[in-house]
């Protein structure tokens, strides 16, 4: 499951990113059609019982239920059991967070991102990376001795967001012959600067930034660097910022 809470009314007026068919709008009941313009994607409807109809949606990245009452109200939540035990949480996963994943992780691998390690390592982790973010760099700091034993290859989906420089710098990196060492210049230079930003911005990386800038947004990310990996159910990890020093061994795994 996607790692990430939102609070209920920016869960919908959320951007959606699912790609999934919605169930057509004809077929759905007002009050569920009234969450749909105020930014909920339906994928579904499931049966639940109890005089309850159920629809699995999703809000930005946020996989939610919706359950309409006899009486045409709807509700947004989790449905509990006597006990307190939550309930639909499986069919949730099934039908809205695992097809997500998929969906990300596939953006993720078809996006144009720079490989930092080798590239059969086993782990592989996305990061969102301005070539002025001062977090990038300790991030990237942070993942030597993951990426330098061969367990993690780090995939830079680089962005331009800080500086008016940025787009440029990050152009320098992707019109470069060696593009990882191109990144390895940035970041062990970082203090001094990083790289020369490239006198002129091509078309062709121009629009991989866009691209790459775009991605970030859908997957819910307003800043750098922005972390993505999987666990170990196929599902995304995703880290805002820098993590914290303790939770490194969890993100990249054993040395």
């Amino acid at each position: 499951m996607f790692q990430q809470s939102l609070c209920f009314s920016s869960l919908l007026l959320a951007s959606l990113a699912l790609g999934a068919a919605p169930a057509h709008a004809a077929e759905m009941p007002e009050a569920v059609t009234a969450l749909q313009a105020k930014g909920l994607k339906v994928v579904q409807e499931f049966e639940v019982g109890g005089g309850l109809r159920a629809f699995a949606g999703v809000a930005g990245d946020v996989p939610v239920a919706v359950y309409l009452t006899s009486d045409g109200k709807a509700i947004i939540g989790t449905r509990l059991d006597e006990k307190g035990q939550a309930l639909d949480e499986e069919i949730l996963e099934q039908l809205v967070a695992q097809p997500m994943a998929e969906q990300a992780w596939a953006q993720l691998a078809e996006a144009d991102w720079v490989l930092d390690g080798k590239p059969d390592a086993p782990r592989i982790v996305y990061t969102f990376s301005d070539p002025n973010c001062p977090y990038c760099n300790r991030f990237w700091q942070a993942a030597r001795p993951w990426v330098d034993a061969g367990k993690v290859q780090l995939r830079h989906v680089l962005v331009g967001v800080i500086r008016a420089d940025s787009p440029a710098k990050a152009a320098a990196i992707l019109e470069a012959k060696d593009r990882t060492a191109a990144l390895l210049e940035n970041e062990h230079n970082f203090s001094r600067g990083g790289i020369k930003p490239a006198a002129k911005i091509s078309a062709k990386a121009g629009a991989s930034l866009n691209a790459n800038q775009a991605l970030m947004a859908s997957l819910g990310f307003r800043g750098t660097p922005g972390i993505v990996t999987q666990d170990g159910k196929g599902g995304l990890t995703k880290l805002n910022g820098m993590p914290q020093p303790e939770s490194l061994p969890e993100l990249f795994g054993p040395l």
